[in-house]
């Protein structure tokens, strides 16, 4: 496994690729509990060998785990991606997007002790899923893997609940998880609606920001990019 490119914010971090492990069922559910209070407590239920489903989460989130890098590459060359960090007390798994143009990253969120989200809307991230990439750009292709590596970062009170629910029983099934839990498990990881932030717009910017507290997206997305730059990741984002 080779070394991935270094991103402004992690010059000191080794970020090795870790797009391999989205062939296995145990990485999407490693991946997915995270976004949900229910508890694998019997991997078998999802279609999930038990001792790789404990392997995975050592690969994870052991001790000696490298930092993992997943990419998702969508329009303009911008990429969204996914960090698993591990230190000496705890485990942090960041969301963040990038241009090779930009000193600077934008930030999703995080899941682990200082988490914070949501970072996207549904339909940015209907938008990141679809979306067409530079053909030698490393990262996910795949629609269901894109749309679950990126679910996590998913908050939005506007979300079409049944069409969501569809979609992510759909993308469960692609990548392996039993037929007969993939819809009660897509309703599990989408929560109810009422519960979930709003998104819109300002005069200040052409990026939505989010009305929760706890968002990193209270402000426009990469803060401190350019007008040109903010202009094509606010058309990125909404599929143009």
């Amino acid at each position: 496994m080779t070394a991935a490119p270094h991103l402004p914010g992690f010059e000191d971090e080794e970020l090795l690729p870790g797009e391999a492990l989205a062939t296995e069922p145990a990485f999407w559910l490693a991946h997915l509990v995270l976004i949900t209070d229910h508890q694998a407590e019997d991997p078998e239920v999802y279609g999930v060998a038990p001792d790789a489903y404990r392997a995975m989460l050592e690969r994870l989130f052991g001790a000696e785990a490298p930092t993992l890098l997943l990419r998702v590459p969508f329009r303009h060359g911008h990429t969204a991606c996914v960090i698993y960090q591990n230190f000496e007390d705890e485990c942090d798994t960041d969301f963040l997007v990038h241009h090779p143009a930009w000193g600077r990253f934008g930030f999703l969120g995080q899941f682990g002790p200082h988490g914070s989200g949501p970072g996207l809307s549904w339909p940015e991230l209907v938008s990141l899923v679809r979306s067409e990439a530079d053909p030698d750009a490393e990262g996910l292709r795949d629609h269901a893997q894109r749309l679950l590596l990126l679910l996590p970062a998913l908050g939005d009170a506007d979300t079409p609940l049944e069409e969501a629910r569809r979609t992510v029983a759909g993308a469960l099934a692609a990548v392996g998880f039993r037929p007969d839990v993939v819809v009660e498990f897509a309703a599990q990881l989408l929560g109810e609606p009422d519960r979930k932030p709003r998104w819109f717009l300002t005069p200040d910017s052409p990026i939505p920001i989010c009305s929760s507290n706890y968002s990193p997206r209270q402000v426009p997305l990469a803060l401190g990019i350019t007008e040109e730059q903010t202009r094509t990741l606010a058309a990125a984002l909404s599929g143009h």
